[in-house]
C-alpha cells in the first residue's frame, strides 16, 4: 500500500503455486533484471493454481529499488488459496462437472445450457398422503432420482477457515417453489435433512474444506404466472471477526436452475391409455357405449381403464377432468385442473382405492386452483386443451398452443 520514499522500480517473485501478472501501458517494459518502473497506472494482480495444503504456503515478495539500483525495502505477501465452488448439471449431460463457466445463466435448445429441476409431484412411497414435494423427508430411493443433483465443493486447509463460513441460501421469492435436501450420514446409514426451502433462506455448512457436499434440490411449483421457472442457488464464503458478528461476503458462486415445464400433449397424439367410467343403472347407461370403445381400443391396440360407478360416485365427468402432461423427466406427470363444482382435494379421495391411476412412481398430480373470488365456467371440466403444432401470425408454436374457454354460450 505504501511505496518507500525514493522507489523508481520493483520486480516481483512468486512460489511456483502463484501466477504474476503486470499490468502496464503499452510502453512499459521490464528491464534486463526482470525490474518494472514505478508508473501512476501499473497494476500487479496474483492467481494461485492449486488449492493450498497449508496455510500461508504460497508467498509473493516484491523488492522496491532506487534510481541506482539499491534495494529499498521488500513486502512479502503471505496467500492461502481456498476452493468454494457450487456445481450443478449446466451442460444437462446427467453428470456434474466442476468449474462450469455458464452455470449462472440459462438458454433453451439442444446447444443451450443450464440445470433442469422437476417438480416432484409422484408418489414413491406407497405409504405418503399426498405427493413427495409435501413432505418435508426423504423416504426412498425412487425419491431421490426425482430430483437434481447440487455439488458444494470446499477445499483447503481447516485451519484456513477457522475464521470464515460457507454458507449456501436462496433468495427469499425463489424459496417456496423448492426444497433442499443435505446428504449426510447417520452412523452407518445415509441420512437426508432439509436446509433450504419456504422457511429456510440459509444453510451454513458446519465441515468446510472436506471435500465434495451433496444436495438433492426439488421443484415444488411449475412456471406459471408470476413464476417464470427460473431458480438461483448461491455459496457464499463469509469473513466472520467474531462469533456473533455478521459475516462480510468474501466471495459468491451461482447456480441458475429451470423447474421443467408441464407439457399437455393434443388429442390427435395416438393414446396409450384411455379412462372412462361405467355407468350401469338408469337411462343415462353407457354400456353400448363402453363395448363399442372396448371394440376400437383392441383395434387400436390401446389399453382401456374402466373406473366402476362405485369408484367414481356416479359422476361420469371425473373422466375428462384430468389432463397428462409429460415432465421432460424421468416420466408423465398428471394435472387435475380445480372444477366449478368444489375441490376435491387429494386424487385418493376421489373414489374407494383407484387413486393408483393418478398417484404412484413417476405418475403425479397438480392441482390447479382457480383464482379469484371462485370459479366460473371456463373452469368446468373439460375446457382445457391444447391444439396440434401450429404457426400463427408467423410464430410456431411446435408443441401447439393451450386453449381453454367453452363450447357454451355463457
Amino acid at each position: 500500500r505504501c511505496v518507500p520514499s525514493g522507489a523508481a522500480s520493483f520486480a516481483v517473485h512468486a512460489t511456483p503455486a502463484v501466477t504474476v501478472h503486470v499490468i502496464h501501458g503499452p510502453g512499459t517494459k521490464p528491464t534486463a533484471d526482470s525490474r518494472w518502473p514505478l508508473e501512476p497506472d501499473m497494476e500487479v494482480a496474483v492467481t494461485v493454481d492449486a488449492t493450498s495444503r497449508t496455510v500461508d504456503d504460497n508467498q509473493v515478495k516484491i523488492s522496491y529499488y532506487g534510481r541506482e539500483g539499491e534495494e529499498l525495502a521488500v513486502a512479502w505477501l503471505y496467500l492461502t488459496c481456498v476452493e468454494v465452488s457450487l456445481d450443478v448439471d449446466e451442460s444437462r449431460s446427467g453428470r456434474v462437472k466442476s468449474r462450469g463457466k455458464d452455470k449462472a445463466t440459462w438458454t433453451w435448445g439442444p446447444d443451450g445450457h443450464g440445470a433442469v429441476l422437476l417438480v416432484n409431484c409422484d408418489r414413491d412411497s406407497p405409504g405418503a398422503g399426498g405427493p413427495d414435494s409435501g413432505q418435508a423427508d426423504v423416504r426412498t430411493l425412487a425419491d431421490l432420482q426425482d430430483m437434481s443433483v447440487m455439488l458444494l465443493r470446499t477445499r483447503g486447509p481447516s485451519a484456513a477457515f477457522a475464521r470464515y463460513q460457507v454458507v449456501l441460501h436462496v433468495p427469499e421469492a425463489d424459496a417456496d417453489k423448492v426444497r433442499v435436501f443435505h446428504a449426510a450420514r447417520a452412523g452407518s446409514q445415509p441420512g437426508y435433512r432439509p436446509v433450504l426451502g419456504p422457511d429456510k433462506l440459509s444453510f451454513v455448512l458446519e465441515r468446510a474444506g472436506l471435500g465434495d457436499s451433496t444436495f438433492y434440490v426439488e421443484g415444488l411449483a411449475f412456471p406459471d404466472r408470476g413464476f417464470s421457472g427460473l431458480v438461483s442457488f448461491s455459496a457464499s464464503l463469509l469473513q466472520v471477526p467474531h462469533k456473533d458478528s455478521p459475516g462480510t461476503p468474501v466471495f459468491t458462486d451461482t447456480v441458475v436452475f429451470r423447474v421443467a415445464p408441464w407439457i399437455m400433449t393434443p388429442s390427435t397424439q395416438p393414446p396409450l391409455e384411455v379412462f372412462v367410467c361405467s355407468i350401469r343403472k338408469g337411462s343415462d347407461s353407457n354400456e353400448v357405449f363402453l363395448e363399442g370403445l372396448r371394440a376400437l381400443l383392441r383395434k387400436a391396440n390401446c389399453k382401456l381403464s374402466v373406473c366402476s360407478e362405485q369408484e367414481s360416485r356416479g359422476d361420469r365427468w371425473i373422466q375428462v377432468s384430468p389432463r397428462r402432461p409429460a415432465g421432460s423427466s424421468p416420466g408423465p406427470a398428471g394435472i387435475q385442473l380445480g372444477s366449478s363444482r368444489g375441490s376435491w382435494g387429494h386424487p385418493g379421495d376421489w373414489g374407494t382405492g383407484r387413486d393408483d391411476w393418478i398417484q404412484g412412481p413417476d405418475f403425479g398430480y397438480v392441482t390447479r386452483e382457480p383464482g379469484g373470488s371462485g370459479a366460473c365456467s371456463l373452469d368446468s371440466f373439460g375446457n382445457l386443451e391444447v391444439s396440434p403444432p401450429v404457426t400463427v401470425r408467423g410464430k410456431e408454436y411446435p408443441l401447439g398452443r393451450i386453449l381453454i374457454g367453452s363450447a357454451l354460450p355463457w
